[in-house]
C-alpha cells in the first residue's frame, strides 16, 4: 500500500444529546446553536484544503420528528444504574415536535449537508449517546442500540462503517458487536495513563489536569501509530492522536503551545510514515468561532505544506479500514 503517512480527522457529533446529563440548556445552549453556524463553514474549509472527515453523528440526530425519534429508538432501553445517563427517562419529554422547533435535538438537514460533500463520511456516534462502562449497562442493551443507529441511517441513504465511542468508554467486548453490525473502524484511546477508558466515577482530577496539560506540552507523545498496528485486529482501532481542544480566553496566551502540540504530532506523523488522528465536537466550535476556525486554518494549512513535503494523505476512518482490507486481501 502506498503510504506517506495518513491524516484522519473525526468529529463526534451529538448536538445536545451528548451534553444532556451533565449540562443545561442555559449553560451550554449557544454552543449546541451555534453547529448550525459553525457546520458549512468547517465543511467549506475542508474542501479549500482538500481534507475528507468522519463525522460520527448519535443517531437520534438523523430523525427530523419526534415521531421518527421515537419509532426508531429500541424497545428495550438501557438500564443504568444511573438513571440520568438514559435520554429516555424524562428527557425524551423536553425535546419538541419537529426539527423546524428544536435546533437542540435535530439535525437531518446538516447531516443533508454533510452528505452533498460526497468525500466525507458519516459514521456512528452510537444510536443514543450510549455510555459502554456505565454500571447497569450490557452487551444486549449495546447490541440493540447500535442496530438502531444503523437502521435509522438507512432512512437517510446512510451505510454506517465507523464508530467513535460516547466519552471514550471503550469496551472491548462490545467490538464484536460492532463488526456484526457492518462497522469496520473505531476510534481508539491515547497509550497514555490519563487516557485510558473508565467510566464516569473513574474520572479523577489528576487525569483531568494531565488531559489538560497535555495539550500544551508534550507529556504523552505524538500518539501515532503504524498501518502495521491498526491492521492487526477487526474492527480496526484508528486511534485518536489529539484532541482539538477549543479556544478559552483564559488560556489565550498558551494559543501559540497548542498550535504547536498538533503540528508537531503532523509533522511527525508525516515524515515516519504514521496515522494522525484529530479528533473534535462541532459544539466545541460553537462559541468564540472565530478563534476555534483560525487554529482549525492553521492546521488544514499545516496538512497542505505535509501533503506536498511527505505525500501526507487525507482519509477518513471507513476509507483507511477499506485501504487495510484491500491490502490484506
Amino acid at each position: 500500500m502506498k503510504n506517506g503517512g495518513k491524516f484522519v480527522i473525526s468529529l463526534d457529533f451529538e448536538l445536545y444529546w451528548g451534553c444532556r446529563d451533565d449540562k443545561s440548556i442555559d449553560e451550554y445552549g449557544a454552543n449546541i446553536l451555534g453547529v448550525s453556524e459553525i457546520m458549512p463553514v468547517m465543511l467549506d474549509l475542508f474542501d479549500s484544503y482538500q481534507v475528507d472527515a468522519t463525522f460520527a453523528t448519535v443517531g437520534l440526530l438523523f430523525a427530523s420528528t419526534k415521531e421518527e425519534l421515537i419509532r426508531f429508538s429500541p424497545k428495550e432501553k438501557p438500564n443504568y444504574d444511573d438513571h440520568n445517563l438514559s435520554p429516555y427517562n424524562g428527557h425524551f419529554d423536553l425535546v419538541k415536535a419537529s426539527e423546524a422547533e428544536d435546533k437542540y435535538h435535530y439535525a437531518s438537514r446538516l447531516i443533508q449537508m454533510i452528505q452533498k460533500r460526497k468525500h466525507h463520511e458519516i459514521g456512528t456516534h452510537t444510536f443514543s449517546h450510549y455510555y459502554c462502562l456505565e454500571k447497569g449497562q450490557t452487551v444486549a442493551d449495546f447490541q440493540r442500540d447500535i442496530e438502531a443507529a444503523v437502521q435509522i441511517a438507512k432512512i437517510r441513504n446512510v451505510e454506517i462503517k465507523s464508530l467513535a465511542f460516547p466519552k471514550n468508554q471503550i469496551n472491548p467486548e462490545y467490538l464484536r458487536v460492532c463488526l456484526e453490525n457492518g462497522i469496520t473502524s473505531y476510534r481508539g484511546n491515547q497509550k497514555a495513563w490519563f487516557y485510558k477508558a473508565a467510566k464516569t466515577e473513574s474520572e479523577t482530577l489528576l487525569k483531568k489536569v494531565c488531559r489538560m496539560a497535555d495539550v500544551y506540552v508534550n507529556l504523552s507523545g505524538h500518539n501515532c501509530a503504524t498501518l502495521e498496528e491498526i491492521a492487526q485486529c477487526r474492527p480496526f482501532n484508528i486511534p485518536a492522536s489529539r484532541f482539538l481542544r477549543p479556544y478559552s480566553p483564559i488560556l489565550k496566551p498558551l494559543e501559540g503551545l497548542r498550535l504547536m502540540r498538533v503540528k508537531d504530532g503532523m509533522s511527525f506523523a508525516a515524515r515516519n510514515n504514521l496515522v494522525y488522528h484529530v479528533w473534535w465536537h462541532p459544539h466545541n466550535f460553537g462559541i468564540f468561532q472565530k478563534e476555534n476556525l483560525s487554529l482549525l486554518k492553521k492546521v488544514l494549512a499545516h496538512y497542505q505544506f505535509l501533503k506536498k513535503q511527505y505525500q501526507f494523505q487525507s482519509i477518513t476512518m471507513g476509507g483507511l479500514a477499506e485501504q487495510l482490507e484491500n491490502a490484506n486481501g
